[in-house]
């Protein structure tokens, strides 16, 4: 495995390990920041035009639409060589990425990646619940 990037990927390691309980790595994923990859729509000069940044949706196996994310920018360069109009990317915080999610769709974080995790939409509506809530 390569070697761990931040706090995000030494935090999924332990949750895929069992040493951490998957109820507290979900805490911990909602005070993180994730790098999410945005397309590519004739940027000039790093500069984009529109104000709509999209981000990288697949389906898996079932039909059921995931929005792509990861734990970092350069765990994201082997699954992107696979699309090659998702040049840029956010590198924003997790809650944000929630809030501006529409429901139905869940969530594949480090996709191919041994550290990667797939959230069901049902998990992602829960999380983003979750973080609407005032502490």
């Amino acid at each position: 495995m390569e070697p761990l990037k931040n706090d995000l990927e030494q935090q999924l390691h332990a949750a895929q390990l069992g040493e951490t309980p998957s109820e507290i790595f979900m805490k911990q994923l909602l005070a993180s920041q994730v790098f999410m990859p945005v397309k590519d729509d004739g940027a000039e000069g790093g500069i984009q035009r529109s104000t709509h940044a999209q981000p990288l949706v697949v389906q898996d196996d079932e039909g059921v639409s995931a929005l792509v994310l990861f734990t970092s920018p350069e765990r994201a360069k082997p699954f992107l060589e696979h699309y090659p109009e998702f040049k840029g990317g956010l590198l924003t915080e997790f809650t944000w990425v929630l809030e501006k999610m529409d429901a139905g769709f869940g969530i594949m974080i480090n996709p191919g990646d041994e550290l990667g995790i797939d959230m069901e939409p049902g998990l992602v509506q829960q999380l983003a619940e979750s973080a609407a809530r005032p502490n």
